[in-house]
Protein backbone atom coordinates (compact mmCIF):
# COMPACT_ATOMS: atom_id res chain seq x y z
CA UNK A 1 0.00 0.00 0.00
CA UNK A 2 1.56 3.81 -1.12
CA UNK A 3 2.18 5.78 2.06
CA UNK A 4 0.74 9.00 0.56
CA UNK A 5 0.31 12.47 1.97
CA UNK A 6 -1.38 15.90 1.13
CA UNK A 7 0.71 19.12 0.19
CA UNK A 8 -1.73 22.08 0.32
CA UNK A 9 -1.41 25.50 0.02
CA UNK A 10 -2.52 28.16 -2.13
CA UNK A 11 1.39 28.53 -4.45
CA UNK A 12 0.58 31.61 -5.57
CA UNK A 13 2.84 31.03 -7.14
CA UNK A 14 4.83 27.62 -6.50
CA UNK A 15 8.56 28.36 -5.29
CA UNK A 16 11.86 26.80 -5.36
CA UNK A 17 10.96 26.41 -1.44
CA UNK A 18 8.01 24.69 -2.06
CA UNK A 19 10.17 22.31 -4.61
CA UNK A 20 12.05 21.88 -1.87
CA UNK A 21 9.38 20.61 0.08
CA UNK A 22 7.94 18.28 -1.83
CA UNK A 23 11.14 16.66 -3.09
CA UNK A 24 11.89 15.72 0.47
CA UNK A 25 8.45 14.77 1.12
CA UNK A 26 8.59 12.56 -1.19
CA UNK A 27 11.88 11.13 0.54
CA UNK A 28 8.74 9.91 3.70
CA UNK A 29 5.98 9.59 1.38
CA UNK A 30 5.12 7.18 -2.16
CA UNK A 31 3.36 9.95 -3.37
CA UNK A 32 1.96 13.48 -2.85
CA UNK A 33 -1.05 15.40 -3.82
CA UNK A 34 -0.63 19.19 -4.50
CA UNK A 35 -3.73 20.21 -3.31
CA UNK A 36 -4.06 23.86 -4.46
CA UNK A 37 -6.75 25.85 -2.88
CA UNK A 38 -9.17 27.97 -4.26
CA UNK A 39 -8.61 30.85 -1.61
CA UNK A 40 -10.46 33.52 -3.43
CA UNK A 41 -10.68 35.46 -0.08
CA UNK A 42 -6.65 35.37 -0.41
CA UNK A 43 -7.02 37.50 -4.20
CA UNK A 44 -4.23 35.29 -5.44
CA UNK A 45 -2.40 37.05 -8.21
CA UNK A 46 -2.66 34.14 -10.33
CA UNK A 47 -6.54 32.40 -10.76
CA UNK A 48 -6.68 29.08 -9.85
CA UNK A 49 -6.17 27.71 -13.32
CA UNK A 50 -2.95 29.28 -14.14
CA UNK A 51 -1.93 28.64 -10.30
CA UNK A 52 -2.26 24.90 -10.87
CA UNK A 53 -0.49 25.46 -14.73
CA UNK A 54 2.32 26.74 -13.11
CA UNK A 55 2.87 23.27 -10.06
CA UNK A 56 2.14 21.22 -13.58
CA UNK A 57 5.45 23.01 -15.08
CA UNK A 58 7.02 22.93 -12.04
CA UNK A 59 7.00 18.99 -11.14
CA UNK A 60 6.54 17.88 -14.12
CA UNK A 61 9.73 15.99 -14.09
CA UNK A 62 9.29 14.93 -9.97
CA UNK A 63 7.46 11.71 -10.40
CA UNK A 64 4.63 10.88 -7.74
CA UNK A 65 2.93 13.84 -7.80
CA UNK A 66 -0.70 14.98 -8.41
CA UNK A 67 -2.01 18.28 -8.36
CA UNK A 68 -5.89 18.67 -7.44
CA UNK A 69 -7.63 21.70 -6.93
CA UNK A 70 -9.99 22.00 -3.30
CA UNK A 71 -12.31 24.76 -2.19
CA UNK A 72 -13.65 22.89 1.00
CA UNK A 73 -11.94 22.13 4.41
CA UNK A 74 -8.99 20.31 4.06
CA UNK A 75 -9.90 17.46 6.50
CA UNK A 76 -13.09 17.03 3.94
CA UNK A 77 -10.44 16.92 0.62
CA UNK A 78 -8.34 14.96 2.51
CA UNK A 79 -11.04 12.50 3.44
CA UNK A 80 -12.23 12.61 -0.27
CA UNK A 81 -8.61 11.24 -0.63
CA UNK A 82 -8.77 9.10 1.55
CA UNK A 83 -5.51 10.52 2.51
CA UNK A 84 -4.91 11.39 6.06
CA UNK A 85 -0.97 13.13 6.21
CA UNK A 86 -0.33 16.85 5.78
CA UNK A 87 3.03 17.65 4.63
CA UNK A 88 3.60 22.03 5.86
CA UNK A 89 6.60 23.45 5.28
CA UNK A 90 8.09 25.19 8.27
CA UNK A 91 10.41 28.92 8.05
CA UNK A 92 10.20 30.77 10.94
CA UNK A 93 8.70 30.57 14.33
CA UNK A 94 5.67 32.38 12.39
CA UNK A 95 4.94 29.77 10.47
CA UNK A 96 4.64 27.31 13.55
CA UNK A 97 2.73 29.10 15.37
CA UNK A 98 0.04 29.40 11.92
CA UNK A 99 0.57 25.77 11.52
CA UNK A 100 0.18 24.53 15.03
CA UNK A 101 -3.47 25.65 14.76
CA UNK A 102 -4.02 24.39 11.94
CA UNK A 103 -3.06 21.22 13.30
CA UNK A 104 -5.56 21.18 16.40
CA UNK A 105 -7.89 22.77 14.18
CA UNK A 106 -7.80 19.89 11.58
CA UNK A 107 -7.26 17.28 14.60
CA UNK A 108 -10.83 19.13 16.37
CA UNK A 109 -12.99 17.62 13.07
CA UNK A 110 -10.96 14.31 12.42
CA UNK A 111 -9.18 12.02 14.61
CA UNK A 112 -7.12 10.50 12.16
CA UNK A 113 -5.85 13.91 10.63
CA UNK A 114 -2.05 13.92 11.33
CA UNK A 115 0.87 16.57 9.95
CA UNK A 116 4.17 16.30 9.06
CA UNK A 117 5.84 19.24 9.31
CA UNK A 118 9.27 20.16 6.79
CA UNK A 119 11.74 22.87 7.12
CA UNK A 120 13.37 23.69 3.48
CA UNK A 121 17.17 23.72 3.16
CA UNK A 122 19.22 27.15 3.93
CA UNK A 123 19.36 28.37 0.66
CA UNK A 124 15.57 28.55 0.46
CA UNK A 125 14.44 29.29 3.66
CA UNK A 126 13.25 32.91 3.09
CA UNK A 127 11.77 32.31 -0.33
CA UNK A 128 8.31 33.10 -0.02
CA UNK A 129 5.33 33.24 -2.49
CA UNK A 130 4.40 36.62 -1.06
CA UNK A 131 8.35 37.71 -1.73
CA UNK A 132 7.76 36.84 -5.31
CA UNK A 133 4.81 38.45 -5.86
CA UNK A 134 5.80 41.72 -4.79
CA UNK A 135 9.11 41.26 -6.99
CA UNK A 136 6.98 40.83 -9.83
CA UNK A 137 5.00 43.71 -8.93
CA UNK A 138 7.52 46.28 -9.05
CA UNK A 139 9.46 44.65 -11.84
CA UNK A 140 11.62 42.88 -10.12
CA UNK A 141 14.39 40.08 -10.78
CA UNK A 142 12.45 36.54 -9.01
CA UNK A 143 13.79 34.44 -11.31
CA UNK A 144 16.34 32.55 -8.94
CA UNK A 145 13.04 32.00 -6.31
CA UNK A 146 10.85 30.10 -9.03
CA UNK A 147 12.07 27.14 -11.42
CA UNK A 148 13.05 28.39 -14.98
CA UNK A 149 10.34 26.78 -16.70
CA UNK A 150 7.91 28.52 -13.88
CA UNK A 151 9.36 32.08 -14.58
CA UNK A 152 9.25 31.99 -17.87
CA UNK A 153 5.57 30.74 -17.67
CA UNK A 154 4.85 33.63 -15.35
CA UNK A 155 6.14 36.51 -18.01
CA UNK A 156 4.52 35.33 -20.19
CA UNK A 157 1.10 35.73 -17.43
CA UNK A 158 2.31 39.16 -16.86
CA UNK A 159 2.28 40.53 -20.89
CA UNK A 160 -1.08 39.12 -20.74
CA UNK A 161 -1.76 41.54 -17.71
CA UNK A 162 -1.67 38.58 -15.09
Amino acid sequence: MKKRAIYSGTFDPITKGHLDIIKRGLKIYDEIIIAVADSSSKKPMFNLKRRIKLIQIATKNIDNTLVKPFSNLMVDFAEDENVYNIIRGLRTNGDFEYELQLLYANRSLSKNFDTIFIMPTLKNSYISSTVVRELIRFGGDFDHLVSKRVSKKIKKYIKKGV
